[in-house]
């Protein structure tokens, strides 16, 4: 058989295998994947085997709403790594109905999901044990930005902000524009994992959440944006397994000692210890 023809062939699995992978994916998605695998191909050539193959186009996604004019105001923006942490709540729910409650908190500097909590309740007491438990690994954050609900504005959250040197952003009620990054981080969980998984237990879902998340860091994540790199580059220039979000900038504050425990998965990737 002719060299042309077996890399042909593996060129076809490899799209094929993207595409089983990432369902929500599009033709170009998967061409950019290939090139930052190394494949030299083009638009045309993926776009005839996608065709060859039979794969189906993404669904469309509901449009955006419109912010109202006028309502835009001045927002405080994430200049460095860690200095601003968005929070929000996500919903959903096990194959036998009962309620599943997503914490997920971003970066909003580096974009980079540093945690997703699950559980069937989230209470103030368990925002503050997640936070806690990312006090470990990382620098505190000098902003939480987070909408109006009652685990934010519990006075044990504002409490525990107030001593750890950390002030909270607080979004206005009924504008969640104003909290964009990990609405945007919301809005490709639900639409790339919630809405294609079905849940039977609590550890599956924790154990595929984290996988999740771990599949959208910057080293592993298309950037939707052309000409962007996965992440955003550095004077040190270290290189793609030490992005900037998931190093240090400082000293870690904040840290509580006992060893409370946190339905958060916060695990090591193999080959970026220490």
């Amino acid at each position: 058989m002719p060299v042309a023809d077996i890399e042909e062939q593996k060129l076809r699995r490899r799209i094929r295998e993207l595409a089983r992978r990432h369902g929500r994916w599009g033709r170009r998605l998967i061409y950019r994947r290939l090139r930052l695998d190394g494949w030299s191909v083009n638009h045309n050539r993926v776009q005839r085997i996608w065709r060859q193959e039979g794969l189906q186009r993404p669904l469309p996604r509901r449009r955006k709403r419109s912010r109202p004019a006028g309502g835009s105001k001045e927002l405080l923006r994430a200049e460095y790594p860690h200095h601003v942490w968005a929070i929000d709540f996500q919903f959903n729910q096990t194959m036998d109905g009962r309620t599943l409650k997503f914490l997920n908190v971003v970066d909003e500097f580096s974009r980079v999901c540093l945690a997703i909590r699950v559980g069937r309740r989230c209470k103030a007491v368990d925002v503050i044990e997640t936070i806690e438990e990312l006090l470990k690994i990382y620098p505190s954050p000098t902003h939480l930005r987070m909408d109006n609900g009652p685990e934010f504005i519990a006075h044990a959250l504002q409490d525990w902000c107030t001593d750890s040197g950390s002030s909270t952003a607080y979004i206005e009620p009924g504008s969640p524009w104003e909290n964009p990054f990990v609405k945007s981080f919301d809005s490709r969980f639900r639409d790339e994992f919630l809405n294609c998984e079905l849940f039977t237990s609590m550890l599956e879902v924790r154990l595929l959440a984290e996988q999740y998340r771990w599949s959208t860091t910057p080293t592993d994540r298309i950037r939707r944006s052309r000409g962007v790199r996965p992440w955003r580059s550095s004077s040190s220039g270290e290189g793609p397994d030490h992005p900037p979000a998931l190093r240090g900038t400082g000293p870690v504050k904040g840290v509580t000692s006992g060893g409370s425990t946190c339905n958060t998965l916060l695990v090591s990737r193999p080959g970026n210890n220490g």
